[in-house]
């Protein structure tokens, strides 16, 4: 009996921390960089903002690459109703630790499936499959000195990471609690969600 091929699945980002953790799940996977601009629109809410995104790498990569399924996420950190975007530099982490010092945080976590057979160019809905699912994650801050924060920017130097941490690292010691449905969301891919979408779109996972 011939065996039916598994469908051909690209992650539509190049951040270590999404790779490796889709490398879990143990299915054949590509990597493509997607071009999507992720400035926020005027008011939109970082849940909204974070969706939107996720949608966008997903159907940008997708398009490219008809036939496969192409996985977008993205993750929003939200203080006081206001996205906090990745640091970039280290007066940039130190800035938004001390924010969040003492305070809760939610972190939006969207990821969205699409396969490329018919994605729009235009980033409309188009008449392609799109599955995708939204975690909210709070994170409660210890009260941090000022002299915690910079130990810890100089030590992991979490400039590419939304919220200005890395919690699968020492980053975990800045928290007072983490209220979550899956503990992986908050590095940045949720892989019990993204399981859940993999297996609607026929991949076999586990």
């Amino acid at each position: 009996m011939t065996k039916t091929p598994a469908p051909r699945l690209i992650l539509g980002s190049t951040s270590p921390y999404r790779r490796e953790l889709l490398a879990r799940l143990r299915l054949d996977f590509e990597c493509a960089r997607p071009d999507v601009d992720e400035t926020p629109r005027p008011g939109e809410a970082p849940a909204a903002l974070a969706g939107r995104l996720a949608v966008a790498k997903a159907r940008d990569v997708a398009m490219r690459h008809p036939g496969a399924w192409a996985i977008g996420s993205d993750q929003v950190a939200e203080l006081d109703g206001r996205p906090l975007g990745k640091p970039g530099d280290r007066a940039g982490a130190i800035a938004q630790l001390t924010a969040m010092s003492g305070r809760t945080v939610h972190f939006h976590t969207h990821v969205a499936l699409v396969n490329g057979i018919h994605a729009p160019a235009d980033g409309g809905p188009g008449n392609g499959a799109l599955l995708q699912v939204h975690d909210r994650t709070e994170v409660r801050f210890r009260r941090l000195e000022r002299g915690e924060i910079e130990r810890y920017v100089d030590a992991e130097q979490p400039f590419d990471c939304a919220g200005s941490f890395k919690c699968e690292g020492l980053g975990i010691a800045l928290f007072e609690a983490i209220h979550s449905d899956d503990p992986t969301a908050l590095v940045g891919l949720p892989l019990i969600a993204t399981a859940r979408l993999l297996r609607e779109a026929g991949f076999r996972c586990p």
